[in-house]
């Protein structure tokens, strides 16, 4: 699993799959589809998501 460098910046338009907050994180699977997730519920579910994610996009340091 590799974290993304160069992935688009998320937008207010991105919300999370959890509980339509804006999203953060941006879980890739290896089916290439993505979760999209605000940082508690990323954080929450962190464990198991990397165990399937071939890409984590982490902003959340843009909340600082």
């Amino acid at each position: 699993m590799a974290t993304t460098l160069e992935a688009r910046e998320l937008t207010t338009a991105d919300r999370c799959d959890a509980c339509g907050a804006q999203a953060y994180v941006r879980v890739v699977l290896a089916s290439g589809n993505d979760l999209l997730f605000c940082g508690h519920h990323a954080r929450q579910k962190e464990d198991a998501l990397r165990e399937v994610a071939r890409e984590w996009d982490d902003q959340t340091e843009r909340l600082r």
